[in-house]
């Protein structure tokens, strides 16, 4: 089987779990909005939980796994399985001490660490109070989720993804119980939303453990920490923090200035950010998943041609599926927030505010989607130091756009700023890169692209009709706004294949292609 085909096939299945788990974020945050709403409560969580969230998007799925896989990967070709086991043993002891401390530490000094992060929140002690309580209690969750990635970048190197994207299944099913069956037994109802996060934590590991075992790879105690991996990865992490976390760096920043605007704007955002992610989570995450593990392959048998073709049809993929996402989630919005999240504590006009947040945000969909495929490519060729360089400019960047934004725009501001920094570090990387390997396909890609912006045109029409035949303002009429919306992006979905079909998008008929195998497999 082609590498292409290899790519493809793991993004689908990755797609597929993912999309599971997605759908239960979805149905957790709708619950979350509810019984909480938008207010000092959830922006207190929200808060508490994006500390350790943080830590885990930077150390655990960013620096842990960039650093991890192209090193596990070229131990396993060149050595054997029996070396990268040993490998992975030395890695699992160490990080587990590590982030132990990591964890007490961070229970120790969470009044700093919140005070520092959400300035804002001074000038309500209650809320103060309640995120540094919240922080505390789920701290632990980032030694948890740090294992996890671990596990994942094993289990993906040896090409099994299903288990590692499914395991946030019981995340959200975890945080959905205990919000809604234990929420009436404490004295602060959203405390046991955040024990809900913990026992999501310790599920995701233990899923992992059983399936590694049947995959060659017991994790047991190793000790030996000269082991000459072990320096590569160290190496290799500490710039990886800042190149691929800066997304997330940016949406923390957000919320740091969040906290100085009107209450509720850290919900709005965490909001919009959560549907923004949900088809970045599903494709975006999936394709970059999938390509690293062939790219780092290919980077150490020298093979730069077929590292070239498996990151050129990972963006082409790429955009195929976010240009049209980024063109739904803007005409959307409103609609989405109305049927989904409208109800209980949740009115219109917090609806409202959050889909401007959402449309913001969804305008750098395809952007923030290209680099997460980019900074692998360097990774799989040990370049740490470009995506630092081109991160901290991006950095730089969403500053100073939130700064000039978020008094005209507010909330919506932070995450415009948040696009506009993502566009400045897709254009840098995909610069670079090519200076550093030469053309990769850049013509077929912006072809590629062209055609998936002109096939989104006539549903983008479509979609913006239909969403007008529901009046989205009114609560309930569920049954309506649904068959509406649903209807609306189904027949979306329909034109911009069949556009795509008559651009003679490639995509697609790979798309088609692997629909069809599938189909008469079965």
């Amino acid at each position: 089987m082609s590498e292409k085909k290899n790519i493809a096939r793991a993004a689908g299945v990755l797609g597929f779990a993912t999309i599971i788990s997605r759908i239960l974020g979805m149905v957790r945050d709708m619950v979350v909005s509810r019984l909480f709403g938008a207010g000092l409560y959830t922006d207190a969580f929200f808060a508490a939980f994006q500390i350790p969230n943080m830590l885990r998007r930077f150390f655990a799925e960013g620096a842990l796994t960039s650093a991890f896989v192209p090193t596990f990967s070229e131990w396993y070709t060149q050595r054997g399985e029996k070396e990268a086991r040993e490998l992975a043993n030395v890695c699992f002891t160490l990080l587990t001490m590590v982030m132990a401390a990591v964890t007490l530490l961070g229970i120790l000094f969470s009044p700093q660490i919140v005070t520092l992060m959400f300035p804002g929140f001074k000038a309500y002690p209650e809320k103060l109070s309640l995120t540094i309580f919240l922080n505390r209690l789920m701290f632990p969750y980032i030694f948890f989720v740090s294992l996890v990635a671990l596990c994942m970048g094993i289990l993906n190197t040896v090409r099994h993804f299903f288990t590692p994207a499914i395991s946030t299944v019981f995340l959200n099913l975890a945080m959905i119980f205990c919000a809604v069956f234990l929420h009436s037994r404490f004295q602060v109802p959203i405390t046991a939303l955040a024990a809900g996060v913990l026992v999501g934590g310790l599920l995701q590991l233990l899923l992992q453990l059983p399936v590694l075992y049947r995959k060659g790879f017991p994790l047991r105690p190793r000790f030996d920490f000269r082991h000459p991996a072990v320096r590569r990865i160290a190496l290799l992490m500490g710039p990886s923090v800042f190149g691929v976390g800066v997304y997330y760096l940016n949406i923390t920043v957000g919320n740091i200035l969040a906290s100085l605007l009107p209450q509720g704007s850290v919900s709005y955002l965490y909001y919009g950010q959560r549907l923004f992610e949900f088809p970045q989570g599903i494709f975006t995450v999936s394709v970059a998943q999938a390509v690293l593990p062939s790219m780092s392959r290919q980077a150490a048998a020298g093979e730069m041609g077929e590292l070239k073709e498996s990151l050129a049809f990972g963006l082409r993929l790429t955009l195929f599926i976010t240009i049209p996402a980024t063109v739904g989630l803007m005409v959307c919005a409103t609609p989405i927030f109305s049927l989904l999240f409208m109800g209980g504590e949740f009115d219109f006009v917090k609806a409202v505010r959050s889909a401007e947040a959402l449309f913001y945000y969804a305008m750098g969909l395809s952007l923030v989607a290209l680099v997460r495929v980019l900074v692998p490519a360097f990774y799989a060729l040990k370049d740490t130091r470009t995506p630092v360089i081109t991160a901290f400019v991006a950095f730089i960047l969403n500053l100073l756009f939130s700064l000039m934004l978020m008094g005209p725009l507010l909330h919506g501001g932070l995450a415009l700023a948040s696009s506009l920094s993502a566009l400045g570090n897709m254009a840098m990387l995909l610069y670079l890169l090519r200076r550093k390997i030469g053309p990769f396909g850049g013509r077929g890609i912006c072809v590629s692209g062209m055609k998936a912006a002109l096939a989104s045109l006539p549903m983008a029409l479509l979609v913006f009709w239909a969403m007008g035949l529901a009046d989205w303002s009114l609560a309930g009429h569920k049954a309506v706004k649904g068959a509406t919306l649903l209807g609306g992006i189904g027949a979306g979905v329909v034109v911009y294949f069949l556009s795509a079909h008559l651009l003679r998008c490639e995509e697609a008929r790979e798309a088609v292609k692997l629909l069809r195998r599938k189909v008469l497999k079965k």
